[in-house]
């Protein structure tokens, strides 16, 4: 089995427990409004078999040892469910930790296929770092393109399922960053059972530059930084 990868990140120090090789994949269908790599929206990418990638991820094994491992992100990686999940099949053969960053976009409650897709994948995971865009359908919508109601189907799903789950919240000025709305997620979060972290990601403008390469407007052109203030709030009402 193939699948179509941007690219590798061989000392990934963000995307999970300890020092992780970390596998961009091909494809997004969220449009984020904050997104700094909108060069993995569409089509495009190299093609890589499973044991390439395997073999990439061997040769860092001393580096991440028994406390890191290999997270796959993306775009989207479950765009690329049955890529992803071979691959953590033959990762786990060779004992290394497992680990997903995803949106949840693509489970589908009401589609029994796609659920046994997803928990199949999920008997091969050993942990998912999920993004919470917003926690208002509607807000959501239009941060990115589309609904929340697929994000929190699945953390429920990785929630009865067993699964860790790392919560992770991107904070983005006069958008995510309400007190309101972060209580409401703090109030999500305690209605899950295996939530073992909850993340706050300042929201940055170092993808500007893909935007302006890929002749593409910016949506926060006029959005700063959070301010350590804010930031700290967050922390205080997600990290209780």
């Amino acid at each position: 089995m193939t699948g179509r990868i941007h690219s590798f990140e061989s000392f990934g120090t963000v995307d999970g427990p300890g020092i992780r090789f970390v596998v961009f994949l091909q494809g997004c269908p969220l449009r984020c409004q904050y997104c700094h790599n909108p060069d993995t929206w569409g089509a495009g990418g190299e093609e890589y078999t499973v044991d390439d990638v395997v073999q990439r991820a061997l040769r860092y094994k001393n580096y991440f040892g028994d406390k890191g491992g290999v997270t796959v992100t993306g775009g989207e990686p479950l765009l690329q469910i049955d890529f992803v999940t071979e691959l953590f099949t033959a990762l786990k053969a060779k004992g290394i930790n497992t680990c997903i960053d995803t949106s949840g976009i693509m489970f589908h409650v009401d589609n029994a296929e796609n659920v046994e897709k997803h928990k199949k994948l999920l008997s091969v995971t050993d942990l998912v770092l999920l993004d919470i865009k917003h926690i208002d359908d509607e807000a959501c919508k239009k941060l990115t393109g589309q609904s929340n109601q697929n994000t929190l189907a699945f953390a429920r799903f990785l929630s009865d399922n067993g699964t860790r789950i790392w919560i992770r919240q991107v904070l983005v000025p006069g958008i995510t960053d309400g007190d309101e709305d972060l209580k409401k997620t703090r109030a999500f979060i305690d209605s899950l059972k295996t939530v073992e972290k909850v993340e706050v990601l300042p929201y940055h403008t170092m993808g500007i530059v893909k935007y302006e390469k890929l002749g593409l407007a910016y949506p926060l052109k006029d959005v700063s930084s959070p301010t350590k203030e804010r930031v700290m709030n967050a922390k205080r009402i997600l990290k209780k």
